[in-house]
């Protein structure tokens, strides 16, 4: 989900730069909104590994 909160704001630097003023604002506000709910995931995440006391699985 970083990747796509990524991918929008450079999205929307490329059209600023282009001056397609509408696009930009749109794939900003995206990844704003994709952003935020990454962080939001991330952080209930982090309290459910504090409160069960489990370890976070180890990726191979």
């Amino acid at each position: 989900m970083i990747r796509a909160a990524i991918s929008f704001f450079v999205l929307a630097i490329v059209t600023f730069i282009f001056g397609a003023y509408g696009i930009a604002g749109l794939t900003m506000e995206m990844g704003r909104v994709l952003l935020f709910v990454f962080l939001v995931l991330a952080a209930v995440s982090f309290i459910a590994a504090l409160i069960t006391g489990r370890a976070p699985r180890q990726l191979p």
